[in-house]
């Protein structure tokens, strides 16, 4: 095998496919990318077995061939090359790559025994902007959970009902919800893909509005293929809870208000919290105005924020991190706070329902 490579192009493809190497595994095979140049394409795939990338790339085909070579290895000799064309050659296993005055060799893994990704059936699919997929992961993701406790919570909701496109996540804290009306009309879906697959395919989408993305449903995976690059992933198996019976449309009290202040707020209150320290912040809801106080060891702090109050006065109080969180992926610059009680949770939503993030409070001395 013989390939000619621009360094910008064989750096980019790399980039994309280290996202799905694993970091630890019993099967040294999978810690290679597979350079396949068999055919008329060059295509680039690693595999997790839960993730797999497989991308195109730009280059000249001198003698076709394939071969396995250790991504860590691979990537760090290409990153420190010259910007300048990089050859690739193989001659049974052994590889060289040259560019300019620099040359290394480095043994490479029979392309058999790699596993390619596995075979999907590309029937059920929907089409969104990349920009708006990127979107959505970006504010959902967080309140994801972190542990494996239960499988479900680590991953987010995808559902299409009546041409809407529902994301869904929660780690039993919070719940974070984006909606989007879908330009087609497509059957309904409802499938739960990792938190691990949905932030590398974060990282990959331009983000452009014109750019496209096309989402495929089969019965184990999900298929992402946009700009020369597919990604399969295996979905969380198992039935997602029951979302709609946790939201509610009942309120005691309603607080319109600016969500740079109030985030900024929340923001030099946690100043005087460590990350150990399981300081809520305490809000108090009167008319015409918030007051916000915490204190910790460190210190207390104590703010008013102007707002418009419908309904009763309430004291209530929240982990900081959960506010903070949801308040910096909302766009909106004035936002609805709906209350009901001090044990009862809170919902930041707009009118349209586009976004809702329902944050249970946690309890207080006052």
């Amino acid at each position: 095998m013989k390939l000619i490579f621009q360094k910008n192009n064989l750096l980019k493809a790399i980039n994309i496919v280290l996202k799905a190497v694993p970091s630890k595994t019993t099967m040294p095979i999978l810690e290679c990318i597979l350079i396949d140049a068999a055919a008329d394409k060059i295509k680039f795939t690693t595999n997790d077995m839960e993730l797999g990338i497989e991308t195109i790339v730009e280059g000249e085909i001198v003698e076709k061939g394939s071969i396995a070579l250790d991504a860590k290895i691979f990537s760090e000799i290409i990153r420190k090359l010259p910007e300048s064309d990089i050859v690739i050659e193989t001659d049974h296993l052994n590889t060289t790559i040259t560019c300019e005055k620099s040359k290394f060799n480095i043994p490479g893994k029979p392309s058999e025994d790699f596993s390619y990704l596995p075979f999907v059936e590309k029937n059920d699919f929907i089409t969104l902007s990349q920009f708006t997929l990127k979107e959505m992961i970006r504010q959902t993701i967080f309140s994801i959970a972190t542990n494996e406790n239960n499988k479900l919570m680590t991953g987010e909701l995808f559902e299409v009902k009546d041409n809407m496109l529902r994301v869904v996540s929660l780690d039993g804290h919070r719940i974070s919800i984006r909606k989007m009306t879908l330009k087609e009309n497509y059957e309904n879906k409802k499938i739960v893909v990792p938190g691990k697959t949905l932030t590398e395919i974060s990282k990959i989408l331009s983000g452009e509005v014109e750019d496209t993305v096309n989402i495929f449903f089969a019965e184990n995976h999900i298929v992402f293929e946009f700009d020369q690059t597919t990604v399969v992933s295996r979905l969380i198996e198992g039935e997602y809870f029951r979302i709609d019976q946790m939201l509610s449309s009942d309120y005691e009290t309603k607080v319109t208000i600016n969500k740079r202040e109030l985030l900024n707020c929340i923001d030099r209150a946690t100043l005087l919290v460590k990350e150990s320290d399981k300081k809520p912040i305490i809000i108090s809801i009167n008319s015409g105005y918030m007051e916000l106080k915490i204190d910790s060891q460190i210190g207390s702090m104590k703010e008013e924020i102007d707002i418009e109050k419908e309904g009763k006065d309430l004291l209530i109080g929240f982990n900081p991190k959960f506010l903070i969180d949801a308040l910096r992926v909302i766009d909106d610059e004035i936002i609805t706070i709906f209350l009901v009680n001090p044990k009862a949770p809170c919902f930041i939503r707009d009118e349209q329902e586009s976004y809702v993030y329902l944050i249970l409070p946690v309890n207080f001395t006052a």
